[in-house]
């Protein structure tokens, strides 16, 4: 008998990278609609890092991780009224993650054992140059990654 399991062929974890951007708003639908259609769950991240120069100045580094900590639950508020108003239901959950995006969704998608991850595409013009999280994920090469624009 082959290794095929009936009835599993979709994705059943996808972690979502969101951050409040456009882009990853779009992100969001994408897989809220990729789950809904095959039945999977949702893991949505929000990876909240501290700047560099944040991390030399206590006062800058307390301020900087609440400024994070009310985006997050910002975040986890618009996925829970949103959850509410979507028919069929998912099955999902929200995480606030401390770190640098693709490091997190790296992490987190290792943990969950994902099938997918997706994200939505940098509008930064320096990810260019150092390289942008979805082309860390692809690096990492352990699951599809979608990139929304």
């Amino acid at each position: 008998m082959s290794g095929f399991e009936i009835g599993t062929d979709g994705p059943q974890a996808i972690v979502v990278g969101i951050d409040g951007s456009d882009t990853s708003h779009r992100a969001a639908a994408y897989a809220w609609g990729l789950a809904r259609r095959q039945g999977s769950s949702l893991i949505f991240v929000f990876a909240a890092a501290t700047g560099a120069i944040a991390s030399f100045i206590p006062d800058a580094s307390a301020t900087a991780i609440e400024a994070q900590e009310e985006v997050g639950a910002e975040l986890g508020e618009r996925i829970a009224a949103l959850a509410e108003s979507m028919h069929p239901r998912v099955e999902h959950t929200f995480r606030v993650e401390r770190g640098d995006a693709a490091s997190v969704l790296i992490r987190v998608a290792d943990e969950v054992k994902a099938d997918a991850v997706v994200v939505g595409a940098s509008a930064q013009a320096g990810h260019r140059l150092v390289g942008s999280v979805a082309v860390r994920l692809v690096r990492a090469g352990r699951w599809p990654v979608t990139v929304v624009p």
